[in-house]
């Protein structure tokens, strides 16, 4: 079912300068032409329109972040608006959860004057939101030549600064088409208390199946979420009025430069293989390799006292560390953050990258079902909501995203994608976000930092070597 809600009208949206001379030519409006609500067919919607999904730990530490927000960009103005909306809205059938809302309760206990929280996704079919924009004076090439991503990739994305606790009124997703000249950008934008990056790309994969003309998806998501036995739902969690303001007010309103770094195939193979040689192992992964070589750049550059304890975080996946593993296509957020913390000067020495990387797999390795299981009881029992701020600023890194996702398979019926950008939610300097590259086996990384270092990131002879133009 398609709502047209708004009729054609235009919006100002213009976007300020940053400090570099590249940055700041951008400045750019774009027209929305219409908005719609996308709804998944009454008579294919599942059956119980208001299916109720509580949300597990997993789930509710995203309430006070931001959303997931990934876009594609194609080369090509052979698209119909009318196709992705049909299609958006039957695969929404196999998706019930994303075209439903959050509920938040709140409970108060007079007894100790407390207040908690429980929340759950109701799959009630309220639809998800679709916007068809234009950028009419913006080309693909002004997406994908400059070293820096141009501010307007921002706008391309719908519920800009949303909150995933906002999800009670607002669409769980939404999708913006944005008409460049000479090609289209899709911007998608979910809600990360109810998908986390695996489960959003099984959605766009599947999307593009649908739209190819596939009946249903390849693969069907699987919405039980993981819970152990002994753990009543809904679980209880803080969530008050100050929390939210607090948040809100920590906004940040413009977001930091970003700009990508491509990696082949083959320097990652030279730097997974020194980083083994340094240190004497064959476990570290090419991507353990890449981000510790990342690490030590960013912090060269950064020119750290070498006694300073600098922190690299990661996301890890727990789908594959549960014993049984948990389905490859559970929907949901499957996900625990991770760290390592050194001192600058270990990092930076010669043979750095070894020992470091070897630290970042050491502790990926600690996450048995053990301590995933151990990890998710202790959060009933203090659960605590992440805050960005947490693991960015200063001289922490932090990853998310994986090239494992599969980002350039997605053809909607006009070819692959050229390229892949995210938006401004979450970012943060520090935010490194990882992208599959567009040849086999490369390596894309978003970097967000102070542009005086991603300059001298771009000008740094030992990084530079590792990248490709």
């Amino acid at each position: 079912m398609i709502n047209i809600f708004h009729s054609i009208h235009i919006t100002s949206l213009k976007y300020s300068a940053q400090s570099s001379p590249e940055y700041s030519q951008y400045d750019e409006y774009i027209r929305v032409i219409s908005s719609s609500t996308i709804q998944a067919p009454p008579s294919q919607n599942g059956g119980d329109s208001a299916q109720r999904i509580d949300l597990p730990p997993w789930d509710l530490q995203f309430l006070l972040l931001e959303t997931i927000q990934k876009g594609l960009l194609f080369h090509t103005k052979n698209h119909q608006i009318h196709h992705l909306q049909h299609s958006l809205s039957s695969t929404l059938a196999f998706f019930p959860p994303l075209a439903g809302r959050l509920v938040i309760t709140r409970h108060h206990d007079n007894n100790n004057h407390t207040t908690t929280a429980t929340s759950h996704i109701t799959c009630n079919n309220a639809g998800a939101l679709f916007v068809h924009a234009a950028a009419e004076n913006t080309s693909v090439a002004d997406i994908l030549q400059p070293n820096y991503v141009p501010p307007i990739v921002h706008s391309f994305f719908p519920l800009n600064g949303a909150k995933n606790h906002e999800g009670t009124s607002q669409p769980l997703l939404a999708v913006q088409v944005t008409e460049l000249l000479d090609g289209i950008f899709i911007g998608f934008t979910v809600n990360h208390s109810v998908a986390d990056g695996k489960s959003f790309w099984l959605f766009i994969n599947s999307w593009a199946e649908i739209s190819r003309g596939f009946l249903k998806p390849s693969k069907s998501p699987v919405f039980q979420r993981w819970l152990p036995h002994n753990i009543e739902v809904p679980i209880r969690f803080p969530f008050t009025e100050k929390q939210e303001a607090q948040q809100c007010s920590e906004k940040i309103l413009n977001a930091p430069p970003e700009r990508i770094f491509h990696f082949t195939k083959e320097k990652i193979v030279e730097l997974k293989a020194k980083a083994n040689m340094e240190a004497n192992t064959n476990r570290v992964s090419s991507l353990q390799a890449v981000l510790t070589h990342l690490w030590r750049s960013v912090i060269r550059c950064k020119q750290v006292d070498p006694e300073e304890e600098v922190s690299y975080f990661l996301i890890i996946g727990a789908r594959p560390r549960m014993v049984p593993p948990l389905p490859e296509d559970y929907f949901g957020n499957a996900a625990l953050f991770g760290g390592v913390t050194v001192k600058a000067g270990e990092l930076v020495v010669e043979g750095g990258l070894g020992k470091c990387a070897m630290e970042l797999n050491k502790m990926v390795s600690l996450y048995s079902d053990e301590m995933v299981k151990k990890e998710y009881e202790c959060w009933v029992r203090t659960p605590k909501l992440h805050l960005l701020d947490g693991v960015t600023g200063g001289h922490s890194l932090a990853t998310s995203s994986s090239p494992r996702f599969d980002v350039y398979g997605n053809d909607f019926g006009w070819g692959k994608p050229v390229a892949v950008r995210s938006g401004g939610a979450n970012k943060r300097h520090g935010k490194i976000t990882v992208f599959a590259g567009a040849e086999e086996g490369s390596i894309d990384i978003e970097v967000c930092l102070p542009i005086e270092i991603l300059e001298a990131l771009g000008n740094d002879p030992e990084f530079t070597h590792t990248i490709s133009s």
